[in-house]
């Protein structure tokens, strides 16, 4: 490296620790400079021009300087102070009025009716209105002014955060859930809000334009109003109920329902008498209703129905609140021409410009094997896969086969890799050897636990759209049975919805591929996907559909909002 390149990236680090002199912290508001040919960033820290300025960047500087490094509010004090010195420390809430009093100033109190109006979208008031926003406390006092501006600064972009990205983690309700929540530019933020007119709007657009969650804020909206009914109908959890069978909760189904109860003859000293039993009127009232939603309509009440039952007039604030959160984490745009899988709903649905043009059932992961929430785009579509066994699966259910019988892999028609080659499980003791030192996979064929097709997106959790042999299960209303994959009861129906768009694959070509020999197939172009959870629908004509917390998700998160 040369003397003059020394000389230069010197000379370019003089200049920014010079601008730096105004502060004694590093790393202010930044822009980036040349100096002889040589990128740098300067710090960019106005002196203040005005007592009020003066008073804000006193109070400012006492915070960054106090807070820990490394924590929240230490990276939150040191974006207000760089932001504040940029634009000399002006202050962007507080005015002085013609008497000589600081109040806030009309762009701060029309934010001020957002916060005071929180709860229409789903937010607490209290979390934004705090008590370290009162003008009149602060008085003249130069630090608690200071503070009064930056805590309003903070409140302002906590609240537009918690608008366009939500307030909780996605992975604070389950390490599995790597959706990624969008985020705001804080100070572009700050700007747009101080130079609008309408800074309230600002923040009111920053919550989804998706329709379902439109759908659910309008929801919310009548738990606010007086036509809200706490008294509803509600079905409590229960054994299996099926036709023929006696239930107490036969009543409450009755009213739920609205179907009439049977006449009872009556004996002359007796006493009343309740029939309980799930008779044919009900089961027909109870299979319209399952039909109407898309339920398996068998007459059986299980898990999905007694949650689909409870949905609209039993479903609480709190899970509108909650759904309307999982939507915040959502991308913007879905895509053109998407795919969608609601794990709660045990539905898959393919879209092209938000209209639905197929969908079908699906199996997703059991509550101990539960199927991840996260975006990603199906690039591959494999014919006659492979099945890659997983380490847990090798560890938990093929070992135990295997000390008990050598020959079992030959028998599910596994084989065995080790350096890429395939040997002989049998010859191995399998109580001494540790089994995840070797590869297992399931060989191509008609009992092969993906079935003839498999549609690949590949992510750090291993999970992807798949066929399966084991197509009873698409028959139950409750569908959480796999170790976390999806599995599509008709995959080439979706196979064939699904390469509408590719110029050189069709489902002739797809079915002509299948046999004994593994085939890849690339996309031209990138399908998004979007596995989610949502326990609550919301058709277009207001109507919500619920549907069962399967991994107790929804529990946990309204847990989380509530803290």
């Amino acid at each position: 490296m040369g003397t003059e390149y020394l000389m230069a990236k010197l000379k370019a680090l003089l200049l920014a620790g010079t601008i730096a002199l105004a502060s004694p912290f590093a790393a202010a508001a930044q822009e980036v400079v040349t100096v002889a040919g040589i990128e740098a960033t300067r710090v960019v820290i106005a002196p203040p021009k005005t007592e009020l300025a003066r008073i804000i960047k006193a109070g400012l500087s006492t915070a960054y300087g106090s807070a820990e490094k490394g924590t929240r509010a230490y990276t939150q004090t040191q974006k207000l102070y760089f932001f504040y010195g940029a634009r000399h420390f002006e202050p962007l809430w507080l005015q002085k009025t013609p008497d000589g009093r600081i109040a806030f100033s009309a762009s701060a109190e029309r934010i001020i009716d957002v916060f005071k109006a929180a709860e229409q979208e789903g937010f607490r008031p209290s979390d934004y209105l705090t008590a370290d926003l009162d003008v009149a406390a602060a008085g003249t006092d130069p630090a608690r002014l200071a503070a009064l501006e930056t805590a309003f600064s903070a409140a302002a972009i906590r609240y537009a955060q918690d608008a366009y990205g939500g307030r909780v983690a996605p992975t604070a309700v389950n390490k599995t859930w790597t959706i990624t929540p969008k985020r705001i530019n804080e100070a572009e933020m700050l700007v747009k809000l101080a130079e609008s007119s309408r800074p309230d709007q600002i923040l009111l657009d920053l919550s989804p334009k998706q329709p379902e969650f439109i759908r659910l804020r309008a929801a919310l909206a009548r738990f606010y109003g007086a036509d809200v009914v706490d008294a509803a109908v509600t079905i409590p959890d229960g054994p299996l109920l099926k036709p023929g069978m006696k239930d107490e909760r036969v009543t409450l189904l009755r009213q739920r329902l609205e179907v009439s109860e049977p006449d009872i003859p009556e004996t002359a000293g007796a006493a009343a008498t309740v029939d309980i039993s799930y008779d044919e009127a009900l089961v027909a009232a109870v299979r319209t209703f399952q039909e109407g939603l898309g339920l398996n309509a068998d007459g059986v009440i299980g898990p999905a129905t007694v949650a689909a039952l409870n949905g609209g007039s039993a479903t609480t604030k709190d899970d509108i609140i909650a759904n309307m959160e999982r939507w915040r984490w959502e991308p913007d745009d879905f895509g053109r021409f998407e795919v969608e899988v609601n794990i709660p709903e045990f539905r898959l649905w393919i879209k092209q410009d938000d209209k639905v043009v197929h969908t079908t059932r699906v199996v997703v992961g059991r509550p101990q094997n539960q199927t991840p929430v996260f975006n990603d785009e199906i690039e591959h579509i494999v014919v006659n896969p492979y099945w890659n066994v997983p380490p847990s699966i090798a560890v938990n259910e093929i070992k135990p086969h295997l000390i008990a019988n050598p020959g079992y892999l030959a028998s599910q028609n596994m084989e065995m890799l080790a350096g890429g080659k395939v040997i002989s499980a049998s010859a191995i003791d399998w109580t001494q050897a540790n089994i995840n030192n070797f590869h297992i996979r399931q060989r191509p064929g008609t009992g092969n636990a993906l079935g003839r097709i498999k549609f690949l997106f590949p992510n750090q959790h291993d999970v992807y759209l798949h066929d399966t042999p084991s197509k009873s299960l698409f028959a139950r209303s409750f569908r959480a049975y796999s170790h976390g994959c999806v599995r599509v009861e008709n995959p080439m129906a979706f196979a064939e919805a699904l390469v509408q768009l590719e110029p050189k694959i069709t489902l002739a070509s797809i079915e002509s591929m299948i046999g004994d020999k593994e085939r890849w197939l690339n996309l031209s172009s990138k399908i998004p996907v979007h596995i989610s959870y949502f326990t609550l629908r919301v058709d277009e004509d207001g109507t919500i559909r619920s549907y069962g917390d399967v991994y107790g998700a929804n529990k946990r998160l309204i847990e989380l909002l509530n803290e």
